[in-house]
């Protein structure tokens, strides 16, 4: 049974939705673009958190912006790939959330989102919120109503 199960929306905070940090695939930034590209093409993901060596969410990083890191005015310059440090290519400006945010917030944030990265007020890096939890969540509250009515 899910924690969320018998909560209602108002009720609900990020924790309780988020995927945990150990779960989440991510890379450091000084990670060559190579090794990010590798990680986002074996997971699947179109992109993944960027940390730094104390494990503190600094951005993001995805396949978009790595191939623009490596087009060339007539060609893919491949060399690129495992020159480029990925703190060089990454996205710092990125929404964030917290634990103790609401379904409400979060809900907000993942409209333009496929993802949210969840820090603590130190800026350690907690999980993510993705919007396929978040709809998943709206799914069963929808259900739960019409049942009960």
């Amino acid at each position: 049974m899910s924690a969320t199960q018998d909560k209602k929306l108002t009720d609900i905070v990020i924790g309780d939705l988020m995927i945990s940090s150990e779960k989440v695939a991510h890379v450091q930034v000084n990670n060559p673009l190579e090794h990010a590209l590798l990680i986002l093409v074996k997971s699947g993901y179109s992109a993944v958190p960027v940390l730094d060596s104390s494990y503190k969410l600094v951005g993001t990083i995805g396949k978009t912006r790595i191939l623009n890191t490596v087009l060339g005015l007539e060609r893919f310059e491949m060399e690129k790939l495992s020159e480029t440090p990925v703190h060089e290519a990454m996205n710092t400006d990125i929404p964030c959330l917290s634990k103790t945010d609401t379904f409400m917030e979060g809900l907000k944030v993942v409209i333009n989102y496929p993802f949210v990265c969840i820090a603590d007020d130190e800026g350690y890096f907690d999980g993510i919120l993705t919007r396929r939890v978040i709809l998943k969540q709206l799914k069963r509250d929808h259900h739960t109503f019409k049942s009960n009515t």
